[in-house]
């Protein structure tokens, strides 16, 4: 549904005209996968596709959100005293309402109040895509212009982290929100996730003749099951081990690894470290034009994810396998792992080979078959109606 529409469905939904209509968009990590929380380097860029709000302030201090995507009359919470513990005993079809309801709350520091909320999506949910940060974001920055609060959007991005830590029980890194709220179009995002300083790295794969193909492999994940956290853990437990303040600190990686005992911490320590070497030799090839040769870095941090991390699922492996041998230039699985997107970079002229190579193989096996979603860099969370 357009800006336009969704005012309209608001008006509808809640008697009244919206104040405004936000977007902010979903992202695609080019490289940098579970580098954020460790402190290290990721280049994501913005989608065309996100998260879309209209919304109106209330004299209430209460918070109402509904969403077109969820069939239900909405979640309607006052917002006084209001704190992680208020969602206790949320189940669905109300959990989606933690998001915007954990950035109000924390907004609220800010001197933002009640508002009335109409979401829309068309983002698919949990193909990695980070439907979740879009959701924080666009409410972040519809409430803190209906209020009049000037928040710089890194600080945004830190509120709505927080919020999906707290209120979500999730903890993810920076990433998926600095994406949403810095990207700009026709760039990626290098972000440095310690000191937060970002520059935008230009990103035109057309221009040379290349095509990156976005593969919704429709194996859903769920991130807050354990899984994500575990990973977390084991990295603060290496480095703790390691007596750095995070694995992006590690310099000597053969020393390190001696150093560890245990074989997973080494994994994991492995995948860390390589990554973020990684992500600083794509930012070279991009700023040296050299776009023709990342295909051998992205498969190579799939390789990493799936044999070190151990978060890729089969699905991933079987695109990027079958996505090689049709030609593609390399491929990798992006966001959290355990279900979710791939990225298959491609000559122009051979982008169509490697979907039919693609749809073919989950064919063979007899899985649901994949979508295909546009991968180009797109502006930031933006006010699209007044």
């Amino acid at each position: 549904m357009d800006a336009t529409s969704l005012a309209a469905a608001f008006t509808e939904a809640y008697r009244r005209a919206p104040e405004g209509v936000w977007h902010a968009p979903g992202r695609i990590n080019l490289i940098g996968e579970h580098t954020d929380y460790n402190d290290g380097f990721v280049l994501p860029f913005a989608l065309a596709r996100g998260v879309t709000v209209a919304a109106a302030r209330r004299d209430d201090g209460v918070l109402e959100m509904r969403s077109l995507q969820v069939a239900d009359a909405g979640v309607s919470v006052a917002l006084d005293g209001a704190g992680p513990k208020t969602i206790d005993g949320w189940t669905e079809p109300r959990r989606w309402a933690a998001y915007p309801f954990g950035v109000a709350a924390l907004l609220r520091e800010l001197g933002t109040g009640g508002a009335s909320l109409l979401f829309d999506s068309d983002l698919p949910q949990g193909a990695g895509l980070s439907s979740s940060a879009a959701l924080e974001c666009a409410t972040a920055l519809a409430l803190c212009e209906l209020y009049g609060i000037d928040a710089d959007r890194a600080g945004l991005a830190r509120v709505a982290q927080r919020a999906e830590n707290e209120y979500v029980g999730m903890p993810c890194g920076i990433m998926d929100q600095s994406a949403s709220l810095l990207c700009t179009a026709g760039h990626a995002l290098m972000l440095d996730c310690r000191s937060g300083l970002s520059a935008q790295v230009p990103l035109d794969l057309p221009g040379k003749d290349l095509t990156l193909l976005v593969v919704n492999t429709n194996a859903r994940h769920t991130l807050t099951d354990g899984d994500y956290g575990r990973r977390r853990a084991e990295c603060e437990r290496a480095a703790a081990l390691l007596d750095v303040p995070a694995l992006r600190d590690v310099t000597d990686l053969a020393a390190a690894l001696d150093r560890l005992p245990d074989p997973v911490l080494r994994r994991r320590v492995q995948h860390v470290v390589t990554e973020n070497h990684r992500v600083e030799a794509v930012v070279g090839l991009l700023r040296a034009g050299a776009e023709t040769e990342l295909g051998a870095l992205l498969t190579a941090s799939h390789l990493s994810l799936r044999d070190q991390y151990e978060i890729s699922w089969p699905e991933a492996d079987l695109t990027v396998e079958a996505a090689l041998r049709a030609g593609a230039r390399g491929g990798r699985m992006v966001g959290g792992g355990f279900g979710g997107s791939v990225i298959v970079l491609a000559a122009a002229d051979r982008a169509g080979a490697v979907q039919d190579a693609i749809v073919a193989a989950y064919r063979e096996r007899g899985l649901t078959e994949p979508d295909f979603l546009d991968a180009v860099p797109s502006p930031g969370a933006r006010r699209c109606v007044n």
